[in-house]
């Protein structure tokens, strides 16, 4: 597994406006002293016909316009991107807000302007004539070069209104997201077809009967998101100490400053300086991320859907594709092994760690668009649907079970909430296809 708290910093790197562009500023300022220092020295052939080859008034002039448009479109762009976060925060939520900090094609245009300014400024600074008192020097190759990310930059703004108009259309938003809780699975669980969460009575059968008597908490230092656990280092750090440690948290759950962090046995090796390093292992920041929490892309779907059905909204339609990705996600997860939280290291039980279950991610997908699609018959129908689905990839009886409680508490809530006899009947009718559908296990469909 990669560097956890590596993986930390880069994400933060990936989230913000700053990295990339100030990159391309700084490529772009070691590109203009190239080019300047290429033209000095005369090493490079500068005698074909697309070469600049005007005097110094007309690269001034032409770099001086360069230059002035970049700063304007550079403004325009940033004012476009300001509001179409904005429309992102109100329309499908603030935790979406991030997905569109992350969007890489936004800061490559805002970089990409940033840096055709920084060049054409450091090349102008350079251009002398006969008049002006210096030896005359009209930097050909980097004029041209100019010219050409002059040319690049009209490209990136034809991309950007592109990109701009479409980046925050519901479909794209959804797949997006969705595309993140694929990557999730594919990060978190194993990739053989999954036969269960393991009952793996052996790990506990391994746990000290004095272990509740005997175990001492570690409580967290800061207050915050759990993002993340570096899973190695807390490994190390009981083998180095000869250690059981029982996680009490698991990415995804907010922590206060003093709560319990984890569960240490033999108490009586628990101080200052260990609590130290296994607080260091806990990466806490101020949102949620899905570098270890395989549920939040599940509830940015859930966010998204329950916004659509509001009645401000009133937009059962993308509700309906919302829940049409969650039941994706969770076909794939259904073939997937949920690891054991019984770590071990050398044959020896170091870390017991508290893990995600089915039902509890099958909770959050449904609970709430049902609690809140109720009295919307095609809503409480595509449910059952994606049931159904998700029922025809696996056979596993716990999966089963937690489908099929899903299933009788839809058909409970649309009895209550549809007015027109009709829609519960339709919503009836589906109930028990899909109750056909989890008695049905034959074949188990392939992700892949």
């Amino acid at each position: 597994m990669r560097n956890v708290k590596l993986s930390k910093v880069w994400d933060q790197l990936h989230s913000s406006y700053w990295f990339i562009p100030a990159v391309m500023a700084v490529v772009a300022t070691a590109l203009a002293f190239t080019m300047l220092t290429l033209d000095r020295t005369g090493k490079v052939e500068i005698d074909y016909w697309w070469v600049y080859t005007g005097g110094a008034d007309g690269a001034r002039s032409l770099l001086e316009a360069v230059a002035g448009s970049m700063v304007s479109v550079a403004a325009t762009a940033f004012s476009i991107t300001i509001v179409a976060l904005q429309l992102a925060a109100s329309n499908f939520g603030p935790r979406l807000l991030r997905n569109f900090m992350q969007d890489t094609g936004n800061q490559v245009v805002l970089g990409t302007f940033i840096s055709t300014f920084i060049y054409c400024l450091l090349v102008l600074r350079t251009i002398h004539g006969d008049g002006d008192g210096y030896e005359q020097f009209v930097p050909q190759l980097a004029v041209t070069f100019g010219i050409l990310l002059a040319i690049i930059s009209i490209g990136v703004l034809i991309y950007f209104i592109h990109h701009a108009s479409t980046i925050i259309q519901a479909s794209n938003v959804i797949q997006n997201v969705s595309a993140d809780l694929h990557s999730a699975i594919e990060r978190l669980f194993p990739e053989k077809i999954g036969r269960g969460e393991p009952e793996d009575k052996q790990g506990v059968e391994e746990i000290p009967m004095s272990f509740e008597e005997e175990a001492l908490p570690i409580r967290a230092n800061g207050t915050g998101y759990l993002q993340a656990i570096d899973d190695q280092e807390l490994m190390k750090i009981a083998c180095k100490y000869n250690l059981l440690v029982r996680l009490k948290v698991r990415p995804g759950k907010f922590l206060v400053q003093g709560s319990d962090l984890v569960l240490v046995f033999p108490g009586k090796k628990v101080n200052q300086k260990l609590a130290k390093k296994i607080n260091d292992a806990f990466i806490l920041g101020k949102e949620r991320t899905e570098q270890q929490d395989v549920e939040f892309p599940i509830n940015q779907l859930v966010e998204i859907a329950l916004r659509a059905i509001s009645p401000a909204v009133n937009d059962p339609f993308t509700a309906i594709r919302c829940i049409d990705q969650l039941s994706a996600g969770l076909c794939h997860l259904v073939q997937r092994n949920f690891p054991s939280p019984y770590r071990y290291d050398n044959n020896k039980l170091r870390v017991i760690a508290e893990s995600v279950k089915f039902r509890g991610l099958t909770d959050a997908a449904f609970n709430q668009i049902r609690q809140y699609g109720r009295s919307d018959a095609a809503v409480t129908i595509r449910l059952l649907e994606a049931i159904a689905l998700i029922a025809t990839y696996t056979n596993n009886s716990k999966y089963q079970a937690a489908l099929r409680h899903h299933a009788d508490m839809i058909l409970q809530d649309s009895r209550e909430g549809l007015s027109q006899e009709q829609d519960y009947k339709d919503v009836e009718d589906k109930y028990y296809q899909t109750i056909k559908n989890l008695n049905n296990d034959d074949t188990i469909k392939g992700w892949d």
